[in-house]
């Protein structure tokens, strides 16, 4: 596959999670995290432990029931991992290409290939802790990746390799926070990929719910989210947005995470509105 065609079958996945009633077992039994891998072994052998791992499907169901049922929030199931995890894999790869160092590789010599697994877990494992609470979910996500990750890596990596790996996978963790300050490649593309889970049917639930609030307006006026190669700088981000509203997703949430992230000179990101008319999302907005 070319690193120019899409990376993952997104489209084949449910626009989103809706955590209904059915048993937990239930509802985690189709739960599978695909990847494009490129013959990484080592991304393979973490994602082999982490489909096996019915304690992080568990975390991933719950944070969905939290984010979407009881605080009428954009979808944090299963299906926003599958999707950061694709974003952040195509944007490193993008970026390795036109000569963008990751830090494992710059400080502790390690591969690219390396890189992609402490991208991986990062992703994977960034939102877990919105099984405990929305307000400070990054750091307790550390608290359940520092106890979770050195297993998921044990036929994967030895020491002290594995700890390198868990150490960078946790920094890019906290640093998906509105102010992470991320000091690592790899970090920053944790954090720019989960900023681009934006467009329109991730919002469904909570607009569609009747939750019509600025979060929900503007994504909903987002169509499409393209990664793509760009000519001036490594990534060219595209965004085709219905209505204007969703000016606010792309500047208040994408700007502010690309901002500090260490990618600016390296993420180029263009917005338009592609209707020749705007899209009426509400007759009347009220407060």
């Amino acid at each position: 596959m070319s690193i120019d065609e899409p990376i993952d079958p997104l489209d084949e996945l449910p626009a989103q999670v809706d955590p209904s009633d059915r048993l937990p077992r239930d509802a985690i039994a189709d739960v599978r995290i695909r990847v494009p891998t490129r013959g990484n072994r080592k991304l393979e052998g973490l994602l082999r432990a982490v489909n096996a791992d019915e304690q992080v499907k568990a975390w991933w169901h719950v944070s969905a029931v939290n984010a979407t049922r009881r605080l009428g929030m954009s979808d944090h199931s299963w299906i926003h991992i599958q999707i950061v995890l694709n974003s952040a894999l195509r944007l490193a790869r993008l970026l390795f290409r036109r000569g963008v160092v990751p830090n494992v590789v710059a400080d502790y010599g390690m591969s690219e290939r390396d890189a992609e697994v402490v991208i991986a877990a990062a992703a994977m494992l960034h939102d877990t802790g919105m099984t405990v609470h929305r307000a400070d979910h990054e750091e307790y996500s550390l608290f359940l990746t520092a106890q979770k990750l050195p297993a998921l890596l044990a036929d994967v990596y030895d020491e002290p390799e594995r700890t390198i790996v868990v150490a960078e996978t946790m920094h890019a963790i906290i640093g998906h926070r509105r102010r992470g300050d991320p000091f690592t490649i790899e970090a920053g593309i944790v954090r720019v990929a989960d900023a681009l889970d934006m467009a329109r049917g991730r919002s469904r639930v909570p607009f569609e719910g009747g939750r019509q609030n600025i979060h929900s307006l503007s994504a909903y006026a987002i169509e499409e989210v393209k990664i793509v190669a760009g000519r001036d700088r490594a990534v060219l981000v595209e965004i085709a947005m219905s209505n204007s509203a969703g000016i606010f997703q792309v500047d208040e949430l994408l700007a502010t995470k690309l901002r500090g992230s260490g990618l600016e000179e390296h993420v180029e990101v263009i917005a338009r509105i592609d209707a020749e008319h705007e899209r009426r999302l509400v007759p009347v907005f009220r407060i």
